[in-house]
């Protein structure tokens, strides 16, 4: 497939200029899609420009970047998270917009509907709320006696309310009481662990998002100085330390966004191009994090790990 459009890209014999923008510091996401735009046909300083603005975690300099690729007048601004999405779709109503990693777009407002998106948005959804119930499933297996989790996530992201009032759901339905903690800056997050240290609960959900890929080391060093067992949405955070983590295949999402932005710089319009939902999921057990929480992961679990870090 990638031949015809690599071909159909290289003899239009224009410069394609995209802009990125993301709430965090996303070299992981850059380079996925740039890697993916290049097996389409585009090669980044011969018919690609790229123009990445990136927050740091400032979610207040979202509008003034998305702001800035307006007056670039990119071709398409390619997203990451929610935030990011608000941003863009603030600023422009006219260029096309393609996100990667949202969790629920229709529940948040950034398009209408998965099928007929409408306006200048589309792209790819984590559906990662839907997948909090698994992701209990899968702290049962591993602690059969779970009754209390916390569930830690950045609550000035309009994102992750979905994800916390989902996983609330899910608790209910399998019998748990939950525990949530929203910090938004490093004084609440101390406060948090201060609140978690009393609760002494037996599992910890924490969300993918900026905040807490930036407080990672320290969610890290909490869980394990009063070994609690740790449930992430991406590989990454288990790779850092953690104990456990389910969610979509990100190399997938990202891989998918960049054929939506080949589809649209051929003259797809945005809001005729239903959002794709991810068909592959990962789970990544950390089993050296394990050992050191004194937990013993079921060879059951260990077989249907897609990884095992040790």
């Amino acid at each position: 497939m990638a031949a015809p459009l690599r071909a159909r890209a290289q003899q239009a014999g224009r410069v394609y200029r995209i802009g990125m923008l993301a709430a965090g510091s996303s070299t992981r996401f850059t380079d996925a899609i740039i890697k993916a735009l290049h097996e389409l046909g585009y090669v980044e300083g011969q018919n690609l420009v790229v123009e990445r603005r990136f927050a740091e975690g400032r979610l207040d300099r979202l509008p003034e970047f998305a702001a800035e690729l307006v007056r670039l007048r990119v071709d398409v601004i390619v997203i990451q998270g929610t935030p990011a999405g608000f941003a863009a779709k603030s600023a422009t109503s006219t260029i096309p917009i393609v996100f990667a990693a949202i969790s629920d777009p229709v529940g948040v407002g950034i398009v209408k509907s998965l099928a007929r998106p409408g306006g200048n948005i589309t792209g790819t959804s984590l559906m990662a709320s839907e997948l909090s119930a698994k992701r209990l499933e899968l702290l049962h297996a591993i602690s059969p006696q779970l009754s209390r989790v916390a569930i830690l996530w950045d609550s000035s992201n309009p994102g992750m309310a979905l994800r916390v009032q989902e996983t609330e759901i899910a608790a209910k339905q399998s019998h748990v009481a939950l525990f949530s903690v929203g910090p938004r800056n490093a004084e609440e997050l101390e406060a948090a662990f201060a609140e978690l240290g009393k609760q002494r609960p037996d599992a910890l959900l924490v969300t993918v998002e900026p905040f807490t890929r930036r407080h990672l080391s320290r969610i890290l060093e909490f869980c394990g100085s009063h070994r609690i067992p740790s449930m992430f949405e991406e590989s990454s955070y288990v790779e850092a330390g953690g104990l456990m983590s389910y969610g979509p295949d990100l190399r997938e999402i990202f891989r998918r966004a960049a054929v939506y932005v080949d589809r649209i710089l051929n003259s797809a319009k945005p809001g005729d191009l239903p959002v794709e939902q991810p068909t592959k999921f990962e789970l990544v057990i950390n089993a050296k994090t394990a050992r050191a929480l004194g937990l013993t992961i079921p060879q059951s679990l260990l077989l249907r790990a897609d990884q095992v870090i040790e």
